[in-house]
């Protein structure tokens, strides 16, 4: 199996890092997959289960050497919202039907095309899962007690402002406590794991100095049980399928895209190369194995697969330790957990907020005031107040009509002839004028894609005033890389006119994309090879010496070419020779 390359030339030393790296990240994963799923809304042991099945699958199976996969901060307002509007148990459907698609999409080998969602919209929708995020630990930071969650951003915050007076000094205490750990371990003690430190010291205060006075897991989500649950299917009725197949396709491609960037992320700090299309499909299985026995969305995790690089990882079998660890401390230290202050998640979840929030990116494409700026903004605010799924599909749809939009901004359609003062006979539109433009030969400069996004340019009245049908018609197509049905049909109905009215049309320079497609299409053949040139110099030669009636170069003031002189006296000479 090629899958197995991953481990060529393993030895004793490896493993020692594998196992090293793996307890590591493993310990890391603990608190951060409890609060990832506190977070979305169910219980903090389901994270639990994601972090040891997916993550050991996504290892062993994915097409990245170091990735790590667990539930991740980019998935909580997706999840929240499913679990809010379905329950629980529509969410492992979901979950399992992302799972297919992810397979799916490995298959179909559309690794390659995830990385072209643009900028603004993974920017946009990243950041406001960071707000969101964010503001919904407000409450628990602040330990107000009776809030209602909602899916709505703005009724989670109404639900803040009402409930400010019922804030615990305490919980406030606690999460300090563990914000204090998570800003100073990492300067004073850097290869400690500060969301660990942060989660024992919190613990330690609430249980010893402020027993019961604030919310625990315990006390709001019941003991976490000791042992993985029974395997149990998702119920994959019809009607399931099609109520959860959208949820399902927007938790694929944000999986997807988390786990390609995480990957990418990978390769740069080990060198190493993934394979786009294998992760895919590990991380589909994953998801497909992990709603099984309870467990919810995952994907690469990028700190944790940076985390697990830093600490000496050589192969997959890293990760696989890490999830075992996170078997191995569910079934000895389970029942402790449930001391863990709700207040101590809090600040673990914000600071995932605040690292995740792209806020750089975020400015500087904001600077830009440009289109990508209005995606961004339209993306980000649609994240907030509305949902992930409302957001990715305008962003994508926004970001679709303002490139054809800038696409059609581009398209010109010179006027041309060949400058005299300019070297080896370089051709410009200022060279045309009332007293140079030659009657019988019409040379036009083609620039942008024809696509279906801008009109057809051979239709205009500009177009259409500016030359004879009757005569030779020249398309220089260099400044045309993209040609698209719909182009291909603009240049149809202008070589029917031109030959409808006794004239001729001609085409130099065309790019590899446009010549495939008139290729295709037969319109190469219609127009016949001498009459498509390389160069632009060698179809004006063509033009002049067999398509130009040289009885009307007599008397002709234009001289719009250096041959006209020539042509001029030759008309001349046969009038006279006639007479």
């Amino acid at each position: 199996m090629k899958g197995w390359g991953r481990f060529e030339g393993y030895g004793k030393s490896d493993l020692k890092r594998d196992l090293i790296a793996g307890c590591i990240v493993g310990i890391i994963a603990i608190p951060l997959g409890m609060a990832f799923a506190i977070a979305s809304g169910v219980k903090p042991e389901t994270g639990i289960y994601t972090t040891i099945i997916a993550g050991i699958l996504i290892s062993l199976l994915g097409g990245s050497k170091f990735q790590i996969g667990g539930p991740t901060g980019a998935f909580i307002p997706i999840l929240l919202a499913i679990v809010l509007q379905y329950g629980y148990d529509k969410l492992l459907v979901a979950g399992f039907l992302a799972g297919i698609i992810l397979v799916l999409m490995g298959v179909l080998r559309l690794g390659a095309l995830i990385k072209f969602i643009p900028k603004p919209v993974t920017v946009g929708f990243t950041a406001g899962i960071a707000v969101t995020i964010f503001a919904g630990q407000i409450g628990n930071f602040l330990g107000l007690s009776g809030l209602e969650r909602h899916e709505s951003f703005l009724l989670n915050m109404k639900e803040l402002a009402v409930h400010i007076g019922t804030l615990n000094p305490y919980a406030v205490l606690i999460a300090a406590v563990c914000l204090a750990s998570l800003l100073v371990v990492p300067r004073v003690l850097p290869k400690v794991p500060p969301s660990l430190v942060g989660l024992v010291l919190s613990t330690l205060v609430a249980v010893l100095l402020l027993g019961g006075k604030a919310a625990t897991i315990g006390s709001a989500y019941g003991d976490i049980p000791a042992a993985l649950p029974s395997f149990r299917l998702p119920d994959l009725s019809w009607d399931n399928i099609t109520l959860m197949i959208r949820p399902a396709l927007i938790i694929a491609l944000l999986g997807g895209i988390e786990s390609l960037l995480s990957a990418v992320v990978a390769d740069g700090m080990s060198g190493s190369k993934h394979h786009s299309n294998r992760e895919l499909i590990g991380q589909g299985i994953a998801n497909m194995a992990a709603p099984l026995l309870g467990g919810i969305p995952a994907t690469g995790a990028i700190a944790r697969t940076a985390t697990n690089i830093k600490n000496g990882a050589a192969s997959p079998l890293s990760g696989i330790v890490h999830g075992l660890v996170v078997l191995l401390v569910l079934v000895l230290l389970a029942p402790y957990a449930s001391a863990i202050p709700l207040a101590a998640m809090a600040p673990i979840l914000m600071l995932v907020a605040w690292n995740m929030s792209e806020r750089k990116s975020f400015a500087r494409l904001l600077k830009l005031r440009n289109s990508d700026s209005i995606v961004l903004v339209v993306t980000f605010a649609l994240t907030v107040f509305t949902t992930l799924t409302t957001a990715v599909e305008a962003g994508l749809a926004l970001s679709v009509l303002l490139f054809v939009k800038r696409m059609a901004g581009e398209q010109r359609l010179d006027k041309v002839l060949p400058d005299r003062e300019a070297r080896h006979g370089k051709v410009s539109a200022g060279s045309v004028t009332p007293d140079r433009d030659c009657p019988q030969l019409g040379i036009f400069s083609v620039h942008g894609a024809l696509f279906f996004g801008v009109t057809n340019p051979f239709d205009t009245p500009d177009f259409l005033a500016s030359h004879d049908p009757a005569g030779t018609l020249l398309l220089r197509m260099g400044g045309v890389p993209f040609v698209d049905a719909s182009g291909e049909a603009s240049l149809q109905s202008l070589v029917k006119r031109v030959r409808a009215a006794g004239g001729t049309l001609l085409i130099s320079g065309l790019r590899p994309q446009p010549r495939r497609m008139l290729e295709k299409s037969g319109l190469l053949a219609s127009i016949g090879e001498d009459g498509c040139f390389e160069h632009t110099g060698e179809a004006i030669d063509a033009a002049l010496s067999r398509h130009i009636d040289a009885s009307r170069c007599a008397g002709c003031p234009m001289a719009a070419f250096r041959e006209c002189a020539g042509l001029c006296k030759s008309a001349g000479a046969g009038a006279e020779n006639a007479s």
